[in-house]
């Protein structure tokens, strides 16, 4: 008998409704194996009809005759066959041969077709539905390649087919594969039996190109009306009535559809429903040692490589914690350069500084800015100086006040208010630049009490200090009252508070008079507080009572707070008074509103303390006294 025509007993013909009525009831139901071998089947039947007995009947006599397989063994109940037959039992759980992989997809391909050897591909052990899909899309992908070549008659049974080509929804790389073998796998040697308990839920593309199919008992509406639009509704009618292991049988070879039972298959079911009685396992077959080598070398092979990438992983964690420890590095140190950078400036620029002997020059000015500045004796301090000390840094006020004169005697006035106005064009150059030509410039940068000379009463330091405080110019004065209310604080932030603009060197030019005449004090971190009655102790040698500080600061705070004066006093006013409201005049003309004091230079209603903070002191006031 030639292998065309060899054929495999399966079942008998069954009497009862659905059947053609040419077959004998008894008769052998034989199946040719090339058919079976490339060709495209279905078996199909609901949960205990005996698709599974089937499916192994099949194979069994496929085995037995030396014909190789693979299956595709979504619930474990296959390997009950190696009870027979020497199969490699291939998988994911303790009961296979041999744990595999995708690395193991061609491998499987050549034992199976180059090798003879029938496989279990078992995917029931993958918890990960992505690695089976993964599995069994590599090993009928090599086998279809393989084929085209070889072109030796081979099936691939795949019990759930419907997990894989769904008649609804999107389709994995599996199922599209699938698809391709049962396209164009027959003209390769190539064939492919689907098993589906739904085949509702199968693609319809897939069962009506099959070449045989196998329809055990079904009983939900949807599977019979299947059943129906392909054979007929008189067979949709009888399959719920069916036995178990009865079917109906259509084969385009033989173009009949018969009524059959299947034989009942001969190894060990190991799919079969847990009954009460004692199980017992069969002694199973095993495969040559050597196939299992061959795989086993496989998966050392991976677990190596495997291990390989997980000590790169670390060496390149190591790696990658080492390169942000040296970024860190790296930033630190180069704002350690930076602050370097800055203080070897400030250094530099303090040594420039003209209590230095140096010509107050600034590295980050420009040519043209510093030219106005030789021209100007203000007080604009420098980032880094004595008069800007950075944060945390000490002043030095005592190395700043010892030298403040070192201008050019008698600048040409227009010239100084233009080149200062170009290199700062945020300065009152009307009220600031002004006092350089005015009568009480030279009081400005000097301590009040370097002044004492010859004033031995109280009246004559109020008047002097009183002048001042007039020969300031506004915005000094205006940060001056903003000192007394606020405590301490940066000189930027007083010069906001005095109405003026943000700049620094306008601010720190507008609080030098201020540090100098001592009625400010530099305090830590770049802040001043408020010096007046400290000013005044010194200039008494701290011989005043409380009662009597507090009038004189009031007096001398009247000079720049215009609520501290009295509107009635006009007429009671001496000449030295007016002489310090006329000192009281800014460069341009503008008469600044000083308040007046009275002949004991005290000022009603004044707080002459001075002090600041949450809680003061206001002390009686004038009329009390």
């Amino acid at each position: 008998m030639t292998e065309e025509t060899e054929t495999i007993a399966v079942a008998n013909v069954r009497e009862g409704p659905g059947g053609d009525g040419t077959h004998e009831p008894g008769a052998s139901v034989d199946l040719p194996v090339v058919d079976i071998l490339t060709g495209r089947g279905f078996i199909t039947g609901k949960s205990g009809s005996g698709k599974s007995n089937t499916a192994s009947v099949v194979i069994e006599n496929l085995l037995s005759n030396n014909f190789p397989v693979l299956i595709v063994d979504t619930d474990g109940e296959y390997y009950g066959l190696k009870e027979q037959f020497e199969l490699l039992h291939a998988g994911a759980d303790e009961e296979c041969d041999i744990v595999v992989s995708p690395e193991h997809a061609e491998k499987l391909a050549n034992l199976a077709l180059e090798q003879n050897v029938p496989i279990i591909l078992d995917v029931s052990g993958y918890l990960d539905d992505d690695e089976a899909q993964e599995l069994l899309t590599a090993v009928a992908r090599h086998l279809f390649a393989k084929e085209k070549k070889l072109k030796k008659p081979f099936v691939m049974l795949v019990e759930e087919c419907h997990e894989y080509i769904p008649e609804g929804g999107g389709m994995t790389e599996a199922g599209k594969m699938l698809i391709k073998i049962g396209k164009r796998g027959r003209k390769h040697g190539l064939g492919i039996v689907g098993i589906s308990q739904r085949p509702a839920d199968v693609k319809k593309d897939f069962i009506t190109q099959c070449d045989w199919l196998v329809w055990h008992r079904l009983t939900w509406n949807n599977d019979t009306k299947v059943v129906g639009r392909i054979l007929g509704s008189e067979y949709a009618d009888a399959i719920e009535e069916m036995d178990d292991g009865e079917a109906f049988l259509v084969t385009d070879w033989s173009e009949s559809l018969r009524r059959v039972r299947f034989h009942k298959k001969q190894t060990f079911d190991a799919g079969a429903t847990p009954g009460l009685e004692d199980f017992e396992r069969p002694d199973l077959k095993s495969v040559d040692g050597d196939l299992v080598s061959e795989l086993q070398d496989i998966s050392d092979e991976k677990a190596r490589r495997e291990s390989e990438i997980a000590d790169l992983k670390q060496e390149l964690e190591k790696k990658d914690q080492r390169i942000r420890q040296l970024e860190r590095e790296l930033e630190e140190a180069q704002d350690l350069s930076q602050m370097a950078d800055q203080f070897a400036q400030a250094m530099f620029q303090t040594a420039e500084s003209p209590y230095r002997g140096g010509e107050t020059r600034n590295l980050n000015r420009s040519e043209e800015q510093q030219a106005a500045l030789d021209q100007y004796d203000g007080d604009v301090p420098v980032e880094g100086s004595a008069e800007h000390p950075p944060d945390g840094a000490t002043t030095a006020d005592e190395a700043a006040d010892a030298d403040d004169g070192d201008a050019d005697a008698d600048p040409d006035p227009d010239a100084v208010t233009a080149a200062a106005a170009g290199a700062y064009p945020g300065l009152d150059v009307g009220n600031d630049v002004g006092l350089l030509d005015s009568g009480t410039a030279d009081l400005a940068p000097e301590r009040a009490h370097e002044h004492t000379a010859g004033l031995t009463g109280r009246e004559d330091v109020v008047e002097r200090l009183r002048k001042v405080v007039a020969s300031l110019p506004p915005a000094s004065r205006r940060m001056l009252a903003f000192y007394r209310e606020i405590d301490a604080c940066d000189p930027v932030d007083a010069h906001v508070a005095a109405g003026e603009v943000g700049d620094k060197q306008l601010a720190y030019s507008r609080n030098g008079p201020l540090r100098r005449a001592g009625f400010v004090e530099h305090v830590g971190r770049g802040r001043y507080a408020y010096a007046l009655p400290n000013l005044v102790r010194s200039e008494f040698a701290d011989r005043l009572s409380e009662a009597e500080l507090r009038e004189v600061v009031a007096a001398v705070e009247s000079a720049f707070r215009p609520e501290l004066s009295t509107s009635n006093d006009d007429d009671s006013e001496d000449d030295s008074v007016e002489g310090a409201d006329t000192a009281g005049s800014d460069g341009a003309g503008e008469t600044d509103d000083v308040p007046r004091m009275d002949r004991d230079g005290r000022a009603a209603g004044a707080d002459p303390t001075g002090d600041s903070g949450a809680e003061r002191d206001t002390g009686p006031s004038v009329a009390e006294d």
